[in-house]
């Protein structure tokens, strides 16, 4: 990727802000987005030359101000990579979750993106060459019952981009997706030191490496996530559905 302008939605921890660190180092001028502003100043301060804009993804509102922002005081935007997300455990037969946490993650994960590149098309479709970079998940193909809202988010934005990289296959934007495994992140409680998730510093070096090829494919996807993604044409989904999901129970 020659250098950009790019904005990275939820970028104050985990993978966002672990790409954010590795674009800006190799001289690509980064904004950030999130909700918390403590959050964002410290990564400001931690690398300077970035910038952060608070800004609750939820909230349509917010998200036309921001675009109207980035259109003025960043006309030379070019990549807009939709990384918030929230994943929260439901409990769907009884000790029912509240569903709120459902709703809050079809917001967050889902509509999110859908407005945030509504909004920013058609200052994306004003630049020479534009990307559109989709973070979805392993769970998008195969998955976690525990997680169901969360699951069918993902697989719903997967299949959202492959729409919409046939849509704009002849403009001037290029669209990829970002499948992760389970990364050692603060996503969900227990997940930074999991032994079963891909250490974080492994995936982000693997996903830079992949970003780095000429031409960058389509679907970014580490070695450690491709028996996800090929579980249903391999006639594995069934297996690899039970071995994900054979510890989780419903509660009584």
């Amino acid at each position: 990727m020659s250098r950009q302008t790019i904005l990275i939605s939820g970028a104050t921890s985990g993978i966002g802000l672990g790409l954010a660190q590795r674009l800006h180092a190799q001289g690509h001028r980064l904004i950030l987005t999130g909700r918390r502003q403590a959050l964002l100043d410290q990564a400001i301060a931690d690398h300077p030359g970035m910038t952060g804009i608070q800004t609750d993804i939820t909230d349509p509102a917010a998200i036309t101000d921001l675009a109207a922002r980035l259109a003025k005081d960043h006309p030379d935007l070019s990549t807009v990579v939709h990384n918030a997300g929230i994943m929260q455990a439901e409990h769907l037969v009884t000790r029912q979750t509240p569903l709120t946490v459902a709703e809050s993650t079809i917001t967050t994960n889902l509509l999110g993106p859908i407005r945030l590149t509504h909004a920013l098309m058609p200052q994306l479709l004003a630049q020479p060459g534009a990307r559109i970079i989709t973070v979805t998940s392993g769970l998008a193909f195969v998955p976690l019952a525990l997680t169901p809202t969360y699951s069918a988010t993902k697989a719903a934005i997967h299949s959202w981009t492959q729409s919409l990289r046939f849509q704009l296959a002849e403009t001037n934007i290029r669209v990829h997706e970002i499948a992760p495994p389970g990364v050692q992140t603060d996503l969900m409680p227990g997940h930074r030191t999991s032994p079963h998730a891909m250490p974080f510093d492994a995936f982000i070096d693997e996903v830079m490496a992949i970003l780095g090829q000429d031409p960058v494919p389509d679907e970014i996807l580490v070695e450690r996530v491709k028996g996800f993604r090929t579980a249903e044409s391999e006639g594995r989904h069934a297996q690899v559905f039970d071995t994900l999901n054979r510890n989780y129970r419903p509660l009584a």
